[in-house]
């Protein structure tokens, strides 16, 4: 038992040092061909590499029993949706030097799952999940009302577009991987239907007369799909809650790979905000640790 924890532990921080340092490098050297490209070929290529995962481990079965429900359907609409926002923002941010106030959004998720989850699945709050959702809420009050400009909007996007997502996948509860493939497969015609734009216009940098290139941007769809099964499979093998401590490797290496990598601004107003959310992120990981 206690190996297959530790097992799962290695898996959720690979997947964890996966969004939160090789994500980050690689979608930042793309950014060269615009971030709306990368999140076009992000939802294709995701949704080719999910069908070839869905060939290999034989699931195929699962996928159809899911698309023959139709509550099943609306939900992964929903969530496919979500998820689309979620990886457009997010690209777009670390194109646009925003890498820290992006690491602001996965911050707060779990947080503020906590805070769903309360309304919308009546789970307890004690008093220091309570405070920690006090504490977020101050960090943002601080932003707005001392200087709008300086709200880190793209992170609040990121952060309520992933929460949300995480709600509706946990109500509609199916497969992780088959989820995605179906919510892909929902994206990939408005992919397709814009990338044509993208040819027709002469801005695609996707050719064959560059292959190289070519190869380095089909990368988009592993990117997406590798940590997420290393993720998910740490979670079933240590759990939940040791899994929720450890994600907190993919901020902290966004917020050091924007800062001091890539240079970006950080007022010291941001640095109250933040400091305010780091408070609540302690104690909400201790409270997680104490009640696991």
């Amino acid at each position: 038992m206690n190996q297959q924890f530790n097992k799962g532990l290695l898996f959720t921080a690979m997947g964890s040092f996966w969004w939160g340092f090789i994500g980050v490098i690689y979608f930042k050297y793309l950014d060269f061909i615009g971030y709306i490209e990368v999140v076009i070929h992000r939802c294709v290529w995701t949704a080719a590499s999910l069908i070839i995962t869905t060939f290999f481990f034989s699931k195929w079965n699962i996928f159809f029993s899911i698309i023959s429900n139709k509550k099943n359907l609306a939900g992964l609409f929903s969530s496919g949706f979500l998820i689309f926002i979620n990886w457009g923002v997010w690209i777009y941010a670390v194109a646009t030097e925003k890498i820290i106030d992006a690491s602001f959004g996965y911050f707060i998720m779990p947080i503020l799952s906590v805070f769903l989850g309360y309304i919308f699945f009546n789970e307890k709050l004690n008093k220091k999940r309570i405070f920690s959702i006090i504490l977020v809420i101050i960090s943002i009050i601080i932003l707005l009302l001392f200087n709008l400009k300086s709200l880190p909007w793209v992170g609040i996007i990121v952060g309520f577009s992933w929460g949300f997502y995480n709600l509706i996948r946990k109500k509609i509860n199916v497969d992780t991987d088959i989820g995605l493939l179906i919510e892909s497969l929902f994206i990939l015609p408005f992919a397709l239907f814009a990338f044509y734009f993208v040819y027709i216009s002469g801005f695609n940098d996707f050719s064959f007369n560059n292959p190289g290139l070519s190869l380095f941007i089909l990368l988009a769809g592993p990117m997406t799909v590798i940590p997420l099964f290393l993720y998910v499979r740490g979670v079933e093998l240590s759990g939940l809650g040791p899994a929720g401590m450890i994600f907190y490797i993919t901020p902290t290496l966004q917020f050091l790979l924007g800062y001091f990598y890539y240079n970006e601004p950080f007022s010291l107003l941001k640095l109250v905000s933040f400091i305010f959310i780091w408070i609540a992120v302690i104690i909400y990981l201790r409270d997680l640790y104490e009640t696991n």
